[in-house]
Order: C-alpha cells, then sequence, then structure tokens
C-alpha cells in the first residue's frame, strides 16, 4: 500500500514546484511581505523533509544490505555520493547532508521540529548540530531541550555562542577533548574568489592565529613608518610580506613555481577577447594573463599545448601503461579541471579509468577521468558505473539514476591562430609527433596537447644545464629571438630540449646532494608553428617592458 502512494507524493510534489513557479507577483507591498515570510516557513519544512528522506534512505539502504549478509562495517558506502548527486551538490557536501540529517532528527527531535514546523531555518539548525557535534547522545538530547525556546529568537551568530557555551558547560571534559581533536585537524587551503584573487585560508589554534595576524600588521605598520611602503596600504603590505615569508622569494610578484595558463594564441599575441583558464581556478581576462606572461619577475617560459581548432577541446592521446601518468595524466587534469563527477568540483586527486582496467577498460584519451578520491572510490562500489568520453561522463547509481556532467572545452574555436597559421595535431611537439617520446610517457620538457602558456620558477629547471647563461642560448632550435633583440628578453620552447646523453644524477651544492637532469637543445630547425609563436611571444614582451 506504501509504494502504491509514492507516485502520487512524487506527483503532488512536482505539481507543488510548478505552481510556485508559475505564480503571479504580489499586488501590494503587505502581500508581498507576507509571501516571502511564508515561503521561508516554507523553505524550512522543506529542507526537514528533505533531512527525513535523507534518513530513511540510510536506513532502508543499511537494512537491505544487512539482509544481503553484507557485513555491518561495509553497509552504507557511497550513501553520501548518492545524496550529493540527487541535490546536484558535491561529494563532500553529499556526507556532511547526511551526518545533518542523521544528528537532527536522531538527537536534536526539538530542533527537528522547530525546522519542520518552519519556525527557524535550515542555517539555524546546521549551527546546533555543528556546535554540539562532539557531545555524548545524552547530553545533545539535554542542549536540544533547553535551547528548544531560545532557537526562534536568537539571531544565528548568537545561537551558535550560546549552543557552544551550553555544550561546554554540559560536559567539560569532552570539551576540552574535542578542543585537542581540533589542533590535530589543523590545516591550509586556497580556493578561488572574485576577479582573479584566491582565498589561502589556515585554520590553526586562536594564538598562533592571532600571533601571526599581529605581527604582519605590526611589519606593515613599520614598512609605512619608515617610507618604504611604495604606495601600499597597510592591508597590501602585510599580504606581500605573508607571500615572501612563506615562499621565501625576494619580492610577492617573483612566483618561483610553474603556473600553467591556458589560453588562445590570438588571445596571447593580439588583442583578442577569449579569456584565459587557470587549471582549477577559473578564468581570467584575456589582458590579465597577458600582463601576466609579459609582467611577471620570474623566468618566463612558454608552453603550447594543441587543441582541435574546431572546437577548443584537447586532442587526444593513448598510452599502453596500466596507470594514468606523465603527459596523459596531465592532459586528462587539464580537461577535466576539477572532480569530472556531477557537481563534486574537489580538486582532482586521482586521474583513472571510468570503466574499469580490470573489467577491460583501456588506458587511454577516452576512457578516462579526473575525479577526487572520495568520487573515484565511489565508483569502484557494487551497483556504480562510470561511462566517459572526452565530452561527457554519465554517472549511474544503485538506485537506477543517471547523472551527466559534460565537459566544457579548453577554450572556443580559434580558426585563426598565430598570424594566420592553423594549428592542428600535425603541428605536435617533436617528441609526441615524430615517435621520439612513447605516448604515455612523459619525456623531459615535452608538453601535452592543448594551449598553455605557463611562467616556470628556478631558471632552466626544464630548459638548460646548469652553468648555462638563462638569458641567451646560441641552440637554432631553442630560441627564436630576431636579430640584435635584446639579449635580456629570451624565450624558450620546453619541448625542444632533450635529456643530455651522459650526465650525473646527483650533484653536491652548497655542500647539499640533489638530484639533476641535464637538458640540451633540439638542433633541429624550428616549424613555423615554433619559430611564430617565439618572435610573437618576444615582440609581446618587448612592448610590455
Amino acid at each position: 500500500m506504501e509504494a502504491e502512494q509514492v507516485p502520487d507524493v512524487l506527483t503532488e510534489i512536482h505539481r507543488w514546484r510548478r505552481s510556485l513557479s508559475e505564480l503571479p507577483p504580489a499586488k501590494t507591498e503587505e502581500e508581498a511581505i507576507d509571501r516571502i515570510a511564508a515561503l521561508e516557513e516554507l523553505n524550512s519544512a522543506s529542507a526537514a523533509a528533505q533531512a527525513r528522506e535523507t534518513l530513511t534512505f540510510d536506513m532502508l539502504r543499511r537494512n537491505r544490505e544487512a539482509e544481503d549478509g553484507v557485513a555491518s562495517e561495509k553497509q552504507g558506502r557511497g550513501l553520501g555520493a548518492e545524496i550529493a548527486l540527487a541535490r546536484r551538490v558535491s561529494r563532500s557536501r553529499g556526507d556532511g547532508l547526511l551526518k545533518f540529517s542523521r544528528t537532527l532528527l536522531m538527537d536534536l527531535p526539538r530542533t527537528y521540529a522547530a525546522m519542520k514546523s518552519g519556525d527557524i531555518s535550515e542555517e539555524k539548525a546546521r549551527v546546533v548540530a555543528r556546535e554540539s557535534d562532539w557531545l555524548p547522545r545524552e547530553k545533545k538530547h539535554e542542549l536540544d531541550e533547553r535551547m528548544a525556546e531560545r532557537l526562534p529568537e536568537a539571531g544565528v551568530k548568537r545561537l551558535g555562542n550560546e549552543v557552544r557555551a551550553l555544550a561546554q558547560q554540559l560536559d567539560q571534559r569532552a570539551a576540552v577533548k574535542h578542543l585537542e581533536r581540533r589542533v590535530e585537524e589543523r590545516s591550509v587551503s586556497v580556493r578561488p574568489a572574485p576577479g582573479n584573487m584566491a582565498y589561502l585560508t589556515a585554520l590553526l589554534p586562536m594564538p598562533q592565529a592571532v600571533a601571526a595576524f599581529a605581527n604582519l600588521q605590526k611589519s606593515a605598520q613599520s614598512l609605512i613608518a619608515t617610507g618604504e611602503s611604495s604606495g601600499r596600504t597597510q592591508s597590501q603590505i602585510a599580504v606581500d610580506l605573508l607571500v615572501e615569508r612563506l615562499t621565501g622569494q625576494a619580492s610577492a610578484a617573483a612566483v618561483p613555481t610553474e603556473v600553467h595558463l591556458i589560453m588562445q594564441a590570438s588571445s596571447l599575441f593580439e588583442p583578442g577577447a577569449e579569456a584565459a583558464w587557470f587549471p582549477g581556478c577559473g578564468p581570467i581576462p584575456a589582458q590579465a594573463a597577458r600582463d601576466f606572461v609579459t609582467e611577471n619577475e620570474a623566468a618566463v617560459f612558454v608552453r603550447r599545448m594543441y587543441t582541435r581548432p574546431e572546437d577548443g577541446q584537447l586532442v587526444r592521446m593513448d598510452s599502453r601503461r596500466r596507470e594514468f601518468s606523465g603527459l596523459l595524466r596531465r592532459m586528462v587534469v587539464f580537461r577535466d579541471d576539477v572532480c569530472r563527477s556531477p557537481w563534486c568540483e574537489a580538486p582532482i586527486k586521482h586521474a583513472d579509468h571510468a570503466d574499469s582496467y580490470a573489467s577491460g577498460g583501456t588506458t587511454g584519451w577516452v576512457n578516462s577521468s579526473g575525479l577526487c578520491a572520495a568520487c573515484n572510490f565511489a565508483k569502484e562500489l557494487s551497483g556504480w558505473r562510470h561511462e566517459a568520453t572526452p565530452d561527457e561522463l554519465e554517472v549511474s547509481t544503485p538506485t537506477g539514476h543517471h547523472y551527466r556532467s559534460r565537459t566544457k572545452p579548453i577554450s572556443g574555436p580559434d580558426p585563426a591562430l598565430v598570424r594566420g597559421e592553423v594549428v592542428t595535431e600535425a603541428n605536435a611537439p617533436p617528441s609526441i609527433q615524430d615517435g621520439r617520446g612513447s605516448p604515455g610517457a612523459d619525456p623531459p620538457g615535452a608538453d601535452p596537447p592543448g594551449a598553455a602558456p605557463s611562467n616556470t620558477g628556478p631558471p632552466g629547471a626544464d630548459a638548460s644545464p646548469p652553468g648555462a647563461d638563462p638569458s641567451h642560448t646560441d641552440q637554432p632550435g631553442a630560441d627564436a629571438s630576431p636579430p640584435g633583440a635584446d639579449p635580456s628578453i629570451n624565450v624558450l620552447i620546453p619541448w625542444r630540449f632533450r635529456p643530455r646523453d651522459s650526465q650525473p644524477s646527483m650533484i653536491d651544492i652548497g655542500g647539499k646532494t640533489i638530484g639533476v637532469e641535464v637538458f640540451e637543445a633540439d638542433d633541429d630547425p624550428l616549424s613555423p608553428a615554433e619559430e611564430l609563436l617565439c618572435i610573437g611571444t618576444w615582440e609581446h614582451r618587448r612592448q610590455r617592458r
């Protein structure tokens, strides 16, 4: 009987959604405010219903797996991933929603009731659950009872403080252990921010955070007082000092690390409008990308990856190896940018087979996916299946639901590339084109097909042997600067450098033994595309000086 009611309930829910989407605007100010309040209560009730259904799904799956003889410690695996797909959020968010639902319905019944009736928002319920998460279950029940009357009255921030204070009062020993565990969870992360910026976030103990911040502010104030601010504000100086102290570099602008920047050649050498792309961070304006390539204080090398001019997708590459490594792995990471699972967007940790190697899947471009660790492990669970092409990924879950994510081309169509020349797969780097490197290997200095100028840290790291003049090379296959060019501006093509046949594997620098790999420039003449690439880059850098 219950099963027969489910279609009717779904039909009714879809009818409510359609009714709301077609609702005409209010006619008076009073009616508009009343509708806003009523819809807020509806949001809360809807979130409560989602939490209840989430817990129901958890219990039904675990009961079925118990009947099927699945060990208790293995029951419920992959539930967070299925919930995430159903709610169109990331895998980590799905795990959090599952945990929140369990806590809300099993440990905080009064909070759930207030949310269900529309008296409090989902945000308030999350605050109560988060601030009491470390308490034993019986203490959570007591906290829930004592906070019930305050839930509708207090604001979100005040409510969080009150719940935290009461929780610490109810179990001081558990509070101390909780604080000790939090210290062990200290970490650093980075995430994109609007305007070609990023948030560098450090989670660390309060005394250390306050001390670090106070030191940056004091140092910034000192530079302003001595007239060494160079027109920067105190906040700007503090940020620059943070970068310089963390990296050890002389100035914040001299970034000594490789940063891949994907952009069309017509946007690199000409005033094109196609946005560039920082893998893992997102788009930046073409002009900002040109400035980055030409004005960065660190050594600049130009890398060219090859795309199909008609649609901007990376070209194919296959491998005989079982693992995705070298150029093939790099291509997958550039193509997918973040975890390829629908709505996940976590950083890529695994480049792996969509159709597993054990079931006959090939190690190749078509059967590849860049995934976070959690999504890659989830697809190996019973009932899961990934079907991939370079253009899209389809995920099937144990409940029979299907979800698709399309692969955005690495750039738009660019039929007229460097000075009218159309770059195709035939113009690929010699190490790939003429067979001097295996398709799945990562020949030193070679680059995968795609389009990416990058800036590389230590001069000569993937270009010239130790002791070589970094501002000049007499190898015709490496440098295409015009006659009489400024020798301080040098443009190198990394894939034109090959490992020296005989070289030491270890050298001593300042009493420290390090591993090295020495490269020599290729004597073969530059192809027309490579020559124009070098000359165009040199001219653009000269104009920016």
